[in-house]
């Protein structure tokens, strides 16, 4: 005979209310955390970061790549250029991702155990039905999803500092390139002047109007202006290798990179000191991941070793005796995770 609908109400039952008990636990949305950096960290996104989940995105951010380096490429576009095509970003992103879920996973409680036996005898058939669970996970589940909340809020604080920093890293890296570019055109005038003024002296001691000590001197300039240029092309090619690999870009895009002839202005008026001091105070992550950390700590305190050393299993049974007839059956036992 086969066990009827009210055999299983028990199971189902408790199914039902161990779902009302984990509606209430954390989750980790990506696109909240997203939007929430972009807020923090508008000065230096733009609200421009997103992860590419698919291939059609990633095409549109190769699209993006690829018009933004259609023409030389400023501070601000060196940042735009970052958000849609680093690598490296992209992976940042999504270990945050990770980190957020698991976080949010450490709040709920463990899967509870089914477990199934069916057990013949003479004349009859006793089947047994058994959900058990940790009690201590589902007593202390409050507290562990408040500390859950706390570890997803330091993840969010450093998703949104690790952000600031790649994009600073990006912009520090720009205008070390276009420096470099500026000073290699003036290393390079100082050279060509140099050579000229040696080849003069050369000239003006073969007609005796220049003594070898001051052809000496003018050799010497001019050989100290090749070192600073050879110098100078070389911090060239490292400031740009370093802002490729910050900006992701393949060789091909590489070969694209235009950078502009020299830096901007400097502004007109410069910033308050007393407006600067403000404006990074309020905006210290590092104070407020701290924080995050503490509060973490505080709400945690006692409930590792509680859960680490204690285990107390609380368990739901449920036996049904049916009446059979013929043969007996075999005896059969079944578990669930």
């Amino acid at each position: 005979m086969i066990p009827g609908p009210r055999s299983f109400r028990l199971p189902l039952a408790v199914s039902a209310v161990a779902v009302l008990l984990l509606t209430g636990c954390a989750t980790a949305n990506l696109e909240q955390s997203l939007a929430r950096a972009n807020k923090d960290a508008a000065s230096f996104t733009g609200g421009k970061l997103s992860l590419a989940r698919d291939e059609d995105e990633q095409e549109t951010r190769r699209q993006a790549a690829s018009t933004l380096l259609s023409a030389p490429v400023g501070q601000e576009e060196a940042v735009r250029l970052a958000l849609v095509n680093s690598p490296a970003l992209q992976a940042l992103l999504a270990q945050n991702w990770a980190d957020s879920a698991s976080a949010a996973q450490s709040g709920r409680i463990a899967n509870p155990v089914f477990n199934f036996q069916r057990i013949a005898f003479e004349g009859g058939l006793d089947i047994e039905r058994t959900l058990a669970f940790g009690l201590l996970d589902l007593l202390t589940l409050p507290q562990r999803q408040r500390v859950a909340d706390q570890r997803m809020e330091q993840a969010q604080l450093r998703l949104t500092g690790d952000v600031i920093d790649q994009v600073t890293l990006v912009r520090q890296a720009w205008v070390r390139a276009v420096t470099a570019q500026q000073i290699v055109k003036y290393a390079k005038q100082v050279y060509l002047s140099a050579e000229a003024s040696a080849e003069l002296a050369r000239r003006m001691e073969v007609v005796g109007n220049f003594n070898k000590l001051t052809r000496a001197r003018h050799q010497t300039f001019y050989a100290d202006a090749a070192t600073r240029l050879a110098s100078a092309q070389q911090e060239v090619r490292s400031t740009r290798e370093k802002l490729i690999r910050l900006l992701g870009l393949d060789d091909a895009q590489a070969h694209q990179l235009k950078l502009p002839e020299r830096l901007p202005e400097l502004p007109k008026q410069p910033h308050q000191p007393e407006q600067v001091a403000q404006k990074a105070s309020a905006g210290r992550l590092d104070i407020r991941l701290a924080q995050s950390a503490l509060n973490s700590a505080a709400k945690a305190q006692g409930l590792n070793t509680i859960t680490s050393f204690t285990d107390i299993e609380l368990s739901l049974k449920r036996n049904t005796v049916l009446k059979t007839r013929g043969r007996p059956h075999h005896s059969r036992a079944t578990k669930t995770d």
